[in-house]
């Protein structure tokens, strides 16, 4: 299995989170689609993320 294009693949919400994720446009483009254009990656978020262990980027979103 490959690893997955994070600067150019499609994100889902069903995605897991990976110790591969990355925090790019294209990751930024899927949190603001879902959250809003204000949505922004502070350091409450990012540790939520760190901490995602078996949670998907739709868990994310919610958070």
């Amino acid at each position: 299995m490959s690893a997955f294009g994070w600067h150019g693949g499609k994100i889902t919400r069903k995605m897991p989170i990976t110790a591969d994720d990355r925090n790019n446009q294209n990751v930024r483009r899927f949190f603001k689609a879902e959250c809003g254009e204000a949505f922004k990656f502070d350091r409450p978020f990012m540790a939520w993320l760190k901490a995602a262990d078996g949670k998907t980027i739709g868990d994310a979103a919610r958070e």
